[in-house]
């Protein structure tokens, strides 16, 4: 079964349905393969536990 994984910030659940919903239908039209054998999971990582270009992306935001 295929799966999707998204690591990113909190989000409220109307956008994480959205979120799915839009992975889901954009994987399945890209391969061919039935929505329903889509997982996806949704990660939620805050920027102090998250690096870009080797600084932690609260630093780069404090910039």
């Amino acid at each position: 079964m295929p799966t999707i994984f998204f690591y990113g910030p909190e989000l409220e659940k109307d956008k994480k349905r959205e979120l799915i919903e839009s992975f889901t239908e954009s994987a399945s039209k890209a391969t061919g393969i039935d929505k329903s054998a889509f997982v996806v999971y949704l990660r939620s990582s805050s920027p102090e536990n998250v690096g870009v270009g080797g600084k932690l992306l609260t630093d780069i935001q404090q910039k």
